[in-house]
């Protein structure tokens, strides 16, 4: 577990945990690891100290088990969880006040608690391999880094230049780290790396670190005259930074983020106090952030969910995995164009057919145009560029699609030219092709009536723009086989997006709970609620932009053609449908469908921000009482969590977990929640139905809750286990 060798005076001591890919900080290992950096501490033969992994990568943070078992937060014990975050930082401030110069070797990925390990050491060479990453990625899960990040980072590179780090929880190459000061040295290879380790220590028989002294009975203390680079929290410089910071931190997260806020309170506080007392205040931050809801459902959804689903949690076991060398997209329009960019940034072959060579070019000019954006940020090379631009052959001939391993069709959401591509495509490709078609609404199992072959007919959504949204949706129509699935799953594998698996129905999962958002804005609307609150409602609530805003991004005649087909398939009046009304004013008559056109619910002037449409007023005055921001904040959250209710109680969900990362990924359901069944377990399922029951005598059946949910509230049951019994099953 612990690696510990003495060589010419130096104490080498190298992490190597056996049975996990990298190594991870728990009751074991940390144990492990005090008594090996106490071992060097106390022997006095010991010179200095070098740590440093055996692995590949330093150390990516807490193991599963131990990160569960603290958010076990129904049975959680503050003074335990106080002392447990306590006990890292006693271990690394027995090195770091040693007096003997302590080294961190990062060899590769240190991330989190690893980090932290590297930060309590005098000095930081890193091996600089562009893969690697370096960082306190915890606030983007809900946490706070716990073991001094919030501490010595600031100290060691200023207030400012520690904000993005900490608030953010932003990774960096090591390249980028030495820049910003995370890092001493670069160097270019591990043999160079434990050389400039040794050299150091050499140099440094005797060190403190800047911001400690011993006084005169030998006690480590705060040195009193330590300037944090740029100016202490009460200088001007700090001034300058904290009170603006705060207020831009309040802005960006609406009051959402108890890990944000902690972070900021811990730096403010902390930098005014000696080290030992600083980290005393982390350890209380910490304790309580660990107890929010917010960190519970961050933390189950942002890192467990999505790493689940990324290893392939929903994948077949029985199936033989898929090679898929060549990938072939049918429809070179922006989701196609998408497609084929992230195909070819994975190594693949690209087949790019559109109803000419001209169309088909086109698609490839995204990629092209991406690529130069890349070339000119220096993150690609100009000959990885031409490369990938090689691996896009672009075609007119349905013959050309013959080489193809996957098919993915991307053309426009109508049935009839999805039904003629599908028929030419299956009479050249072979027969074992599976066929993913990319559709945000239209059923699969009716789509796939026009294959030869449904039981390798399955749907593949994508969200746009392709490169940057990272889920994908993968709809199970009823012929569908497991291996449609499989192969399906390794190609999302190989481009590196998260999938989610669901069921077939009439919008599947995203694009149904997705269109709740912008359909109770528009009710809010008709209501004569001021816009102006109705889009502060929706980002006060965690949303990304507002109703209205995102009515306008998707285009609202393709909100009419979509509630036209749902009314031709089901019967359901398009008048009686949420928001409809709306949806049919705004083409019919007021001919606004959005920012394409440039006219919607927004004006989007040439030469300046765009701004709501001043005759909204006009059409819909505003009514004499408006309601608290807090209500409307309510009836948005609550609506989007009652639809994906209801596609888990329908089947179309297979699990919670499922519908919490698509929730997010998809169309940005709150984050700091964890997802909309998080989001309702945090609120209570008793209370929710109580909140709905209230909502649905106000605002109509799209509140009704199911006897289910009654049911689930009355027998005091929640969507998750607690934290503490998943973590005893692992």
């Amino acid at each position: 577990m612990i690696l510990y060798n003495v060589e010419d005076g130096v104490a080498i001591i190298s992490w190597n945990m056996e049975g996990y890919p990298m190594n991870v900080l728990n009751e074991d290992s940390i144990k492990a690891f005090a008594d090996a950096t106490d071992k060097a501490v106390n022997d006095t033969d010991v010179k200095g100290i070098i740590i440093t992994s055996e692995k590949d990568a330093f150390g990516a943070g807490a193991d599963l088990k131990m990160i569960k078992k603290m958010l076990a937060q129904k049975d959680l014990d503050v003074k335990t969880a106080f002392e447990n975050a306590r006990e890292l930082n006693q271990v690394f401030r027995r090195y770091e006040t040693s007096g003997k110069p302590v080294v961190a070797g990062i060899n590769g990925t240190a991330l989190g608690g690893f980090y932290e390990v590297c930060l309590a050491c005098h000095y930081r060479v890193a091996v600089n391999n562009p893969k690697a990453q370096i960082g306190l990625p915890e606030a983007q899960i809900g946490l706070i880094p716990g073991a001094g990040g919030t501490q010595r980072v600031p100290r060691m590179v200023g207030i400012e230049a520690a904000a993005p780090l900490l608030l953010e929880g932003k990774r960096l190459k090591p390249e980028a780290a030495h820049k910003a000061g995370l890092v001493n040295e670069l160097v270019a290879d591990k043999d160079q790396m434990m050389a400039a380790a040794k050299k150091f220590i050499a140099e440094n028989k005797f060190i403190m670190q800047p911001w400690d002294e011993k006084n005169r009975k030998g006690q480590i203390v705060g040195k009193k005259n330590y300037r944090v680079p740029k100016g202490n929290i009460q200088s001007p410089k700090g001034v300058q930074v904290l009170m603006p910071g705060t207020a831009l931190l309040m802005d960006k997260t609406k009051g959402n983020y108890p890990a944000q806020l902690a972070i900021m309170n811990c730096v403010y506080e902390g930098l005014q106090v000696p080290m030992d007392q600083a980290l005393d205040i982390e350890s209380r931050y910490f304790t309580q952030v660990l107890r929010t809801p917010e960190a519970r459902g961050m933390v189950r959804t942002l890192f467990f969910g999505i790493q689940d689903a990324n290893k392939g949690e929903a994948r077949p076991k029985d199936i033989p995995k898929t090679e898929i060398n060549t990938v072939a997209i049918l429809g070179a329009g922006m989701m196609g164009a998408g497609i084929a960019y992230v195909s070819a940034m994975a190594g693949m072959n690209v087949i790019l057919k559109d109803i000419s060579v001209e169309n088909a070019e086109k698609g490839k000019d995204y990629s092209r145009n991406l690529l130069k954006k890349r070339l000119s940020k220096k993150r690609i090379t100009q000959e990885k560029a031409d490369q990938v631009l090689e691996l896009i052959k672009t075609t007119d001939k349905v013959e050309d699609l013959a080489a193809a391993d996957y098919i993915i069709e991307a053309v426009f959401e109508n049935r009839d030219l999805k039904y003629k591509i599908t028929q030419e495509t299956e009479a050249v490709i072979r027969e074992d092709v599976i066929f993913g078609s990319n559709t945000s609404t239209l059923p699969i199992t009716g789509l796939a009536e026009a294959s030869k072959r449904p039981d390798q007919f399955i749907g593949i959504h994508f969200f746009s723009p392709v490169d940057k949204m990272m889920l994908v949706e993968v709809i199970m129509g009823e012929k569908t086989s497991d291996k449609a699935l499989a192969a399906t799953l390794d190609y999302i594998q190989k481009i590196k997006k998260t999938p989610i698996v669901v069921n077939d129905s009439r919008g599947f999962y995203t694009s149904r709970c997705f269109s709740t958002y912008t359909a109770e804005g528009m009710e809010m609307l008709q209501e004569g609620i001021n816009p102006i609150l109705i889009e502060n409602a929706g980002k006060s609530a965690g949303m990304p932009v507002g109703a209205l805003d995102v009515a306008d991004a998707v285009a609202l005649d393709l909100a009419y053609k979509i509630m036209k087909q749902t009314s031709k398939d089901t019967g359901e009046a398009m008048e009686a449908m949420p928001g409809g009304k709306v949806v049919i004013k705004f083409n019919e008559e007021l001919d606004r469908v959005g920012k394409k056109a440039k006219k919607g619910f927004y004006e989007y002037p040439e030469n300046g921000k765009k701004y709501l449409w001043p005759g909204l007023q006009e059409h819909y005055p505003l009514a004499e009482k408006q309601p608290n921001i807090e209500d409307l904040k309510k009836r948005f959250l609550h609506r989007q969590a009652l639809e994906c209710i209801r596609c888990l109680e329908e089947g179309v969900l297979r699990n919670p977990t499922d519908g919490d990362v698509g929730s997010i990924l998809a169309w940005g359901f709150a984050p700091y929640t964890g997802g909309a069944f998080s989001y309702v377990d945090a609120v209570g399922i008793e209370q929710f139905v109580k909140d709905c029951d209230e909502l649905a005598g106000q605002y109509g059946d799209r509140f009704k809750v199911s006897d289910k949910l009654r049911d689930m509230a009355a027998k005091g049951e929640t969507f998750f286990k607690d934290m503490a019994l998943e973590a005893a099953a692992v």
